[in-house]
């Protein structure tokens, strides 16, 4: 395809997205699918075009003048450093270009354009979420916001229970993997510019022999920090698809025992392959409730990898800012509220509770432990900074302080945003 009809496809998605009110990945399968003429270079780029899109669908709006579905595509050729006059030559004699996308290109937007955008547009964020942002970050939240919509690099975590990170290095030469700047197991492999994409590295044979995990680097420091230290019994109490669960059983070594509970058997499902895989053998997976009652009052360390907004991981999940509502925030509140309420009935005395969100809002972060410490007076919480340079001392700037935990941020730590309170309940 000519780059006028992966722009048309673009515009195409963009609006099955907004007439529809659904999650982008479906909407990209789906269009893939009714045009299988498509190769994986033509779907990679439109998809590139209407991620892109989303991430910058305010600051995109306010250049253009408009923010339909034709504006936003064409706003990103823009991004990507096209020029009108490089435009209207490359789309001079392509009958695929939409109606309307040529006279987009070459108009003038001098009396349209927004001279001086509100800050939620600079960031590309929800108007509601400013106030959230704000509690979050005080004046650098534009920042850091801007930030959630940058493209996301490729991560990889070595499975320490099959190889090292020198071993699958070697394996994914042709890649461009190299080291991740502060998880020990990681790796990383850049983000993209334009139309190019990733490398499919679940082609690989390292990743089929079970090397490797695709794992961002942030999510793996908050298993590290969660875990690092322990070697009993543990129970992911929101384990999902077993991201971290498989990362604290390579910390682990096999050792201990893990119990892996998820109360949606759908989300859990991919986890027994993915055990299997990476050779994971202390590991107990379940979606039984039930079973939970044998252990409570047992467990050495308690993760909570707690239902959330997800606000942490907009860069990879653009999409999902533009859906959210204040409503959906709150209905996430109680539902941290109650897993909390449950997971600290299992914690032994002596032993650590973690709560992890893939959100930067802190109405789900601090909010939340804050609420628990005040019901719970036989749990504190414990010396974050200390629990950070014990295991990553010469890293002390990537991470960023708060009340009762600690934040990870693409500004931050160049990672996805992730939130980490360990608590220890009194002997």
């Amino acid at each position: 395809m000519r780059l006028g009809g992966r722009l048309s496809a673009a515009v195409e998605v963009l609006e099955d997205i907004e007439t529809r009110h659904r999650p982008v990945a479906g909407a990209l399968k789906d269009w893939g699918l009714g045009h299988r003429f498509a190769g994986s270079g033509d779907r990679a780029a439109i998809g590139n075009i209407v991620y892109d899109a989303l991430r910058h669908k305010l600051s995109i709006a306010g250049k253009m003048g408009s923010d339909e579905a034709r504006a936003l595509a064409v706003g990103v050729m823009f991004e990507w450093g096209h020029s009108p006059e490089q435009l209207t030559t490359t789309f001079e004699g392509d009958r695929f270009v939409a109606e309307g996308i040529a006279e987009l290109v070459s108009a003038d937007r001098s009396s349209s354009a927004i001279a001086e955008p509100a800050d939620n547009v600079m960031a590309d964020v929800p108007e509601w979420c400013v106030p959230h942002l704000r509690d979050s970050f005080g004046d650098r939240w534009v920042e850091e916001a801007a930030r959630l919509s940058d493209r996301p690099p490729l991560d990889l975590r070595v499975n320490g229970l099959k190889a090292n990170r020198e071993k699958v290095l070697k394996a994914l030469s042709k890649t461009g993997a190299i080291p991740t700047a502060l998880a020990p197991d990681g790796l990383r492999i850049a983000s993209t510019r334009g139309d190019r994409r990733h490398p499919n590295v679940q082609n690989e044979p390292a990743f089929q022999k079970g090397w490797f995990e695709i794992q961002d680097e942030g999510s793996q420091l908050a298993a590290l920090l969660a875990g690092g230290q322990v070697v009993g019994q543990v129970l992911d109490l929101c384990a999902g698809a077993g991201g971290k669960t498989l990362a604290l059983s390579s910390m682990m070594q096999n050792r201990g025992q893990i119990f892996a509970f998820d109360a949606d058997k759908s989300r859990l499902a991919p986890i027994f392959d993915r055990l299997k895989r990476a050779g994971s053998r202390n590991v107990q997976a379940f979606a039984d409730s039930q079973a939970l009652e044998a252990i409570k009052g047992r467990m050495d360390l308690v993760l909570v990898d707690a239902p959330c907004t997800g606000s942490g991981t907009w860069r990879r999940r653009p999409d999902a800012k533009w859906r959210l509502s204040a409503e959906q925030l709150q209905t996430r509140i109680e539902e941290q509220d109650a897993v909390l309420g449950e997971a600290v009935d299992f914690v032994k005395p002596g032993g650590r509770l973690a709560y992890v969100t893939c959100s930067v809002f802190k109405a789900e972060n601090d909010d939340r432990i804050e609420t628990l410490l005040q019901n719970r007076p036989e749990f504190s919480q414990m010396d974050h900074g200390a629990l950070w340079n014990g295991l990553l001392p010469d890293n002390a700037d990537a991470m960023m302080p708060t009340g009762h935990g600690l934040m990870l941020t693409p500004a931050r730590s160049d990672t996805d945003g992730f939130y980490l309170s360990v608590l220890q309940r009194a002997k």
